[in-house]
């Protein structure tokens, strides 16, 4: 996910690394469908005073680590990889580890949480503390800088949206994969799109510019191509890749994208007052403030079509009080923020305070 700044690729400093051997690291991990993204902190940090203030010690990436979408022997795999680089990075070994959190995509039971925790318990056998989340739970936590309270909304290969009260209580909605109709997705409104070429094709459905933008972002010859192309991969990330083409036509005028993308907005902004009905994060006369964190590709700002900004004017037509946040760091950071907390509070208890 791009537009973020903490931390890169290079391992960290000495004096760095030496702190984090010190008090041992933090590891955060935020499990996509289109990638898998692992940060590293130093466990003995001070409470970041703003975003970019986070100390990243290193940060890896990897594969898909959605287990729905590769399987879960291909997804532990991947969790696995960019752990062991991102301590590597962070001139670390396992002894050093604290405490982990998983927010991965695809865990939506506490059979799958529970099936995740037993698996990286054998992984990582030291005395660390582990938490397993669904990816939202960890975007969430990068707009809110570790507090777990309000809505997030995810919008990239997938999308979910999930919601958080300060007593603790959880809703979500959507987030339920392509088959089962996360059409506000990236993977949603590019398989509208191909539905819609094809459609024009055989004459169930208009016109649209998107047959020719599209055949020529594959480098087809016909839409009878598509066929062969949509069934020869028919992963996740593959087909939603193809949202910017979406877009590029609605902001040029084509008719069918621009409904394609009314409708995705529609959707997703549908999602979000569903979560926040149910936990009544508008307090009761639905007018309070409550945080809206929006994450994803999809909602990243476009030069015409702002699909993050017409969600959000749709929500506040029914919530007015809606605040949306753009985290100024990633999900990955989010996550390493929760474990980082949780870390904190069983010190506190260790100690008697």
């Amino acid at each position: 996910m791009g537009g973020y700044e903490n931390g890169d690729s290079s391992p960290p400093p000495a004096a760095a690394a030496a702190a984090a051997g010190d008090g041992g690291v933090i590891l955060g991990v935020d499990g996509g469908t289109t990638n898998t993204v692992c940060v590293c902190l130093p466990a003995a940090m001070p409470p970041p005073e703003a975003p970019r203030a986070v100390p990243v010690l290193s940060r890896a990436v990897a594969g898909c680590s959605n287990r729905n979408s590769v399987g879960e022997s291909a997804a532990l795999e991947t969790i696995e990889q960019v752990m062991t680089q991102a301590l590597t990075m962070a001139n670390a070994d396992r002894s050093a580890l604290r405490a982990v959190c998983l927010a991965v995509s695809g865990v939506n039971h506490p059979s799958d949480q529970q099936r995740m925790l037993d698996w990286i318990r054998n992984l990582f056998p030291v005395r660390a503390k582990f938490y397993v989340e669904n990816d939202a739970v960890a975007a969430l936590a990068s707009g809110t800088m570790g507090k777990l309270h309000g809505c997030v909304l995810i919008a990239g290969t997938g999308s979910i949206a999930y919601g958080v009260t300060e007593d603790g209580k959880v809703a979500r909605a959507a987030g339920a994969g392509p088959v089962l109709g996360d059409w506000g997705s990236g993977y949603g409104i590019a398989a509208q799109a191909l539905t819609a070429v094809v459609k024009a094709y055989d004459g169930r459905g208009p016109h649209t510019n998107l047959t020719r933008e599209i055949l020529r972002k594959l480098e087809l010859s016909s839409p009878d191509e598509l066929i062969g192309w949509t069934y020869a991969d028919p992963s996740w990330a593959r087909i939603a890749a193809l949202v910017p083409v979406v877009v590029s036509s609605a902001e040029d005028g084509d008719d069918v994208a621009n409904k394609i993308l009314h409708n995705s907005v529609q959707e997703l902004a549908d999602s979000v007052v569903a979560v926040v009905r149910r936990l009544t994060l508008c307090g009761e006369d639905g007018k309070e403030q409550f945080p809206l964190v929006l994450v994803g590709g999809v909602l990243e700002g476009n030069k015409k079509w702002n699909i993050s900004g017409e969600v959000v004017r749709c929500i506040s037509k029914v919530f007015p009080g809606v605040h949306p946040i753009r985290p100024e760091v990633e999900p990955a950071v989010g996550a390493a923020l929760l474990a980082w907390s949780h870390h904190c509070k069983g010190l506190k208890l260790e100690n008697g305070s």
